[in-house]
């Protein structure tokens, strides 16, 4: 989707086929247009903007607030958003610790391009953002999403019955980490 006139925003991780960048305010055409196709993908576990006000508001969130960090996964063969990879919820002093929340878009779904850009996000939060610790609370039915973080290297923690409010309804959650000291993925690791 994207134009081939328009420069390329700077990357600050690069895998063999995906690139992390931040948000940023003009991605709203492209994102907004991915999700949208993705609906059916999505539901009912996430529900990522689909219209440009929210997606300002959501980007806003990930661009302003310093508890949060939005990488977008871009292909690296023609730059166009895959998906994306938010670490939010940052808490710094002794936790150092935040908590993911991610989706692909339906045209990169099952290509492996997920799995290699959170061992790029990973990599990320354990060095420049220096984290010590990543959660993610995934809903037990959301196979594809416990594969991903299973993948990754993260360990299960935990089930907690009515933890977020989902899709109208408190919905439970298995729990699961990676800390620094873990195993990690290699870099850019295309494992599908």
């Amino acid at each position: 989707m994207p134009d081939a006139a328009t420069p390329r925003p700077p990357y600050h991780a690069e895998g063999p086929r995906v690139a992390l960048r931040p948000f940023r305010y003009a991605d709203a055409a492209e994102f907004t247009a991915r999700a949208r196709e993705s609906a059916d993908l999505h539901r009912p576990w996430l529900f990522p903007p689909d219209t440009p006000a929210a997606y300002a508001s959501y980007a806003r969130a990930l661009i302003e607030d310093p508890a949060r960090f939005g990488h977008l996964v871009c292909e690296r063969d023609g730059g166009g958003i895959a998906g994306f990879v938010n670490v939010n919820n940052i808490v710094r002093g002794s936790f150092q610790c935040g908590a993911l929340g991610y989706g692909a878009f339906a045209h990169a779904a099952g290509r492996g391009l997920m799995s290699e850009a959170l061992a790029l996000v990973v990599r990320h939060a354990f060095g420049p953002l220096a984290l010590h610790r990543l959660e993610a609370n995934i809903q037990p039915g959301n196979g594809a999403s416990l594969a991903l973080v299973r993948r990754a290297g993260f360990r299960r923690e935990g089930y907690s019955p009515a933890m977020l409010h989902v899709d109208g309804a408190w919905r439970d959650h298995e729990r699961w980490a990676i800390t620094a000291e873990m195993p990690l993925p290699p870099a850019g690791d295309p494992v599908r």
